[in-house]
């Protein structure tokens, strides 16, 4: 079935101006076909019978009628003479021209079918969806984003959004069983750096699959189930991989704390961050650890505790020395000055001291 811009579709308001309260519509073939044609469309019908009857109106037949083009099974149009089906008798002829009725209003309106949608339409989807969630930062994705978003579309005007919803769904979740079992062989050097790349991959693909999808979120996951997609997604990485390795990844990261550059101080960040945003409550894991990137953990500093604050501070530098970094032109500062005052002055700061 061959794609159609969106501007063919009538617009953005199309979807939303066929909808009723419950985001169903009911799409009589007569009624969305007198809905495209307009006025024009009513006596469609009216004019099939009469020329296939005979001239069954008051006035008769037209002495050069119009006559108006069906589609036949293959889809070639074919004319409504009234002389082809005169042998026939009239019921017959009625009866035939009924079915062409019909079968012109359902090829206007264009329906996708149940299995239009599963051969043709979800395919389409499925393979989008695959790219998007496996491609590298950087990475040229070949698909035609304006051909994703008519289909998803369609499908939600022809009331599919339940189908494709729970499609998208079952698509996520059994990719990241994978990710969940892939992790769960990777052994603990590599564990922490494999883990950030899953999370952020996904967390880049959920900003290009959720505005995809936004025709179904706003119609059916909204309106219907009162719920946002972008939530649901994120709950699906939390349930199916974060959750299950929670408590192998913390005791690593509190490992690579106190061993400074064991893994870049930006995965240290992403990963906490990232898990703040999963669940917030894992904070009580590890309070220390998540202060250092998340603000307002801990409490606030206390006078009295300065002199620790002070003396992990001077640790933290004596080991940024051990392993390489200066800390520059220390010539305008008076000897002495740089571990105590320095040192006590930036943790009452980190720690929210005034």
């Amino acid at each position: 079935m061959e794609e159609e811009s969106m501007e063919e579709e009538g617009g953005g308001g199309g979807c939303e101006a066929m909808m009723d309260d419950q985001n169903h519509n009911n799409w009589g073939a007569g009624g969305y076909g007198r809905h495209l044609l307009g006025p024009a469309a009513a006596p469609l019908g009216d004019r099939l019978l009469c020329g296939a009857a005979g001239g069954l109106g008051p006035a008769g037949p037209p002495a050069a009628p119009q006559l108006p083009m069906a589609p036949e099974a293959n889809g070639v149009l074919r004319s409504c003479d009234p002389a082809a089906t005169a042998g026939k008798g009239g019921a017959g002829a009625i009866a035939a021209a009924i079915n062409i009725n019909a079968s012109t209003s359902k090829f206007l309106m264009n329906v996708i079918t149940i299995e239009d949608y599963k051969s043709t339409y979800w395919p389409k989807l499925d393979s989008a969806i695959d790219q998007l969630l496996t491609q590298s930062p950087g990475d040229y994705i070949p698909i035609s984003y304006e051909q994703i978003y008519s289909c998803v579309y369609k499908c939600v005007c022809q009331q599919h959004s339940e189908q494709m919803y729970s499609d998208l769904i079952k698509k996520i979740t059994n990719h990241l069983e994978r990710v969940s079992k892939e992790l769960q062989a990777s052994p603990p050097d590599l564990y922490i750096e494999r883990f950030n790349v899953a999370l952020g991959q996904y967390m880049g693909a959920l900003q290009s699959i959720v505005p995809l999808f936004i025709y179904m979120n706003k119609f059916y996951i909204e309106t219907k189930l009162n719920r946002d997609l972008k939530d649901d997604l994120i709950k699906l990485f939390t349930d199916h991989v974060a959750e299950k390795h929670i408590y192998n990844l913390m005791p690593l990261l509190l490992e690579a704390q106190s061993t400074p550059f064991q893994i870049t101080p930006s995965t240290m960040a992403n990963i906490v961050k990232g898990l703040y945003t999963l669940r917030p409550e894992w904070v009580q894991l590890a309070p220390a650890l998540f202060s250092k990137f998340i603000p307002n953990i801990l409490p606030p500093a206390v006078e009295s505790e300065l002199q620790e604050y002070a003396a992990q501070d001077q640790k933290l530098q004596r080991d940024l020395m051990q392993n390489g970094f200066t800390r520059g032109d220390q010539s305008r500062k008076r000897a002495g000055e740089e571990l105590t005052y320095n040192g006590s002055s930036a943790c009452a700061s980190s720690r929210g001291y005034r």
